[in-house]
């Protein structure tokens, strides 16, 4: 009999009736209160939480404006200015943010999630809006695409930070210089993929020293970018990212040299392989040509499913970078016992590292879906209506705070 890997419990978060909860969200109100320079900001911000926190079957502005102040026209249009508009730092908030999930949350080890939540959007005129690929309803279509990291331990977990992911036709075409001005995209905004949003992300939390965090998890989206994962690697973190089974590995350190100057032309500077060293092979027939006995069953606590069983193996290999030979990392292979599905990740962490601890950290990344999902059924996370940079971004600050209370709540 396998023993049982604890990785983070299911949290079945619940709005109660907001009634019962004014005392609880004043006073975490109030913990962000001095970050506001005026009165009216701070009313706006706990009409805000309250109307996200409240029970009803939409939460785009004017119903929670009417839920929370009764019928007050002026009240949703200074609310709609305040969301889509409002000149306030959002930056200062989540620090403040980060500060309370240590309290909560944190741990030595604690970890980053990072993944992609989409919203899908009708028309053309919302900041980013374009027929891309909609992770909510697994197929092309028109959405918004937003970037987020998380945070996840034993005790539970949460959402910290956020970024839209805008395509680069809205920042370079002509096309949409009207819309650019429409939805007050900033002028020096330059394009970024997802992966390089998400570093900027892990970047800001881990310069903050507000949490302590040891590792990063990832889906193949990030862990098939090496930029990506030399860059978690840069910030002193280890990585556990999923990548495609095409990703390329050694499983022995290929010899390198600079080739030697044949007396014309420039001088060779750059190293490549020596000649007839073994190729690189996929992670997939590296998988395949492993022994019986190099495969082990796995017992983890994942999510409602209840424990999840798995035949895992991990190897010491050498990551491809351009070509040649990178840093030394684990391979981790995971493969269901039913279905024979095989996930393949890789994994930054010491030579020393137990192979218990590969199978916690693959199932440390479903929590973060599950905060989206908490989120947009619970919290109206894509229920905005507001068009602009601004207000994405204030709507989705308001969302992450929203989520926390609850799980502080669930938590006390």
């Amino acid at each position: 009999m396998t023993t049982l890997i604890e990785t983070t419990p299911k949290m079945d978060l619940e709005i109660q009736d907001i009634a019962h909860l004014v005392e609880e969200l004043r006073a975490y109100h109030a913990i962000y209160s001095p970050l506001w320079q005026r009165r009216e900001q701070r009313e706006a911000v706990h009409t805000s939480l309250q109307g996200l926190l409240a029970t009803l079957p939409r939460k785009s502005i004017e119903p929670m404006v009417l839920a929370v102040d009764g019928v007050a026209p002026k009240a949703v249009r200074a609310m709609q200015s305040f969301i889509s508009e409002g000149q306030w730092n959002d930056e200062r908030l989540l620090h403040q943010h980060w500060k309370e999930v240590a309290v909560d949350l944190g741990t030595a080890e604690g970890v980053l999630m990072v993944d992609g939540s989409d919203v899908p959007k009708q028309g053309s005129h919302a900041v980013g809006v374009k027929r891309q690929y909609c992770g909510e309803l697994g197929k092309r279509a028109n959405c918004q695409a937003g970037v987020f990291v998380g945070s996840v331990s034993s005790q539970g977990y949460t959402l910290l930070d956020r970024r839209l992911y805008v395509p680069t036709e809205w920042l370079t075409d002509d096309a949409y210089a009207e819309r650019r001005k429409q939805c007050g995209l900033p002028p020096d905004l330059t394009f970024k993929t997802k992966p390089a949003l998400a570093q900027e992300m892990l970047a800001a939390v881990v310069q903050s020293q507000a949490l302590r965090c040891r590792w990063v998890v990832a889906d193949e989206a990030f862990g098939g970018n090496p930029d990506f994962l030399e860059g978690v690697t840069g910030l002193g973190l280890w990585y556990f990212a999923e990548v495609p089974h095409s990703t390329r590995v050694w499983e022995a350190r290929p010899g390198t040299h600079v080739p030697p100057w044949r007396g014309r032309g420039r001088r060779p500077q750059r190293e490549r392989l020596v000649e007839g060293v073994p190729a690189a092979r996929t992670v997939l027939e590296v998988a395949a040509g492993l022994p019986a006995e190099a495969w082990a069953r796995q017992t983890s606590k994942e999510g409602s499913q209840g424990p999840m069983v798995a035949e895992c193996a991990t190897r010491r290999v050498i990551a491809v970078r351009e070509a040649l030979p990178g840093p030394d990392v684990w391979l981790v292979l995971r493969r269901h016992i039913e279905t024979g599905e095989l996930k393949t990740s890789l994994c930054h962490a010491p030579v020393d590292t137990a192979v218990e601890t590969h199978v916690r950290m693959s199932g440390m990344r479903w929590p973060i879906a599950t905060c989206f999902e908490d989120s947009k059924q619970l919290l109206g996370m894509g229920d905005y209506e507001v068009r602009s940079w601004t207000g994405w971004h204030h709507h989705m600050t308001l969302v992450i705070l929203a989520h926390f209370f609850v799980v502080r709540m669930s938590l006390r």
